[in-house]
């Protein structure tokens, strides 16, 4: 956990600051011409998934869950509507107007509405009480929350490996290249972690691992 704890505290350190100021000028994304509902959007959103962020931490800290069972319960009821449902609902709106080409566009909107549907079937699993089904859908919603640290790894990634192409594979349009890093950076930054946990949780499970036998023998 101290890991994951010390890259959440950075990550936020880093990426809050300039929405404190309420200057569209010095947010880290463009603003879009012709919506000036993107701004105060885009300041919810950051905000929001920053609880989202904090909560999630607390919800996955293993002696945290074991010690204080009351305080997840709560910690879990705000990360759902103080966090990821008001920050995903936002960051389908900033999505789909986002400044970085189509390609992230579709990527944005996927993600959002896959991050609110892990949320909102993990929170009615725990409701109904199945609580293996509602860790498995809660592990997936925690995934897509810090897919954005993941995302901006690959934005570094990919800004090296492409950046030297600028004067030759996009014949020096810079718009071009920023689109490219975008997108290939959008996607990956939450499929890749959703494929590894998705792998993980089935082969952490016997008994469809069990089932998938008697199948295979059948």
């Amino acid at each position: 956990m101290a890991p994951l704890g010390f890259v959440t505290v950075l990550f936020l350190a880093f990426s809050l600051p300039p929405y404190f100021t309420g200057d569209p000028a010095r947010a880290r994304v463009p603003q879009p011409e012709g919506f000036p509902a993107h701004y105060p959007l885009l300041v919810a959103h950051v905000m929001f998934a920053s609880v989202a962020m904090v909560t999630c931490f607390l919800q996955v800290w293993p002696w945290f869950r074991r010690r204080h069972p009351v305080a997840h319960r709560y910690t879990g009821r705000v990360y759902v509507f103080a966090g990821v449902l008001p920050a995903g609902l936002s960051a389908l709106v900033i999505g789909a107007r986002t400044p970085f080409g189509p390609m992230l566009m579709v990527s944005d909107v996927i993600g959002a509405i896959l991050w609110l549907s892990f949320t909102v079937a993990g929170y009615r699993m725990a409701r109904q009480r199945r609580y293996a089904e509602h860790r498995r859908w809660m592990l997936r919603s925690f995934t897509s929350t810090f897919s954005i640290i993941t995302n901006r790894v690959w934005i570094v990634v990919f800004t090296i490996a492409l950046t030297p192409q600028l004067d030759t594979t996009f014949q020096g349009n810079q718009t071009w290249l920023a689109w490219t890093i975008s997108g290939l950076s959008g996607w990956l930054g939450w499929t890749v972690p959703l494929l590894v946990v998705e792998w993980w949780l089935e082969r952490g499970n016997p008994a469809r691992r069990r089932a998938k036998a008697r199948a295979a023998t059948a």
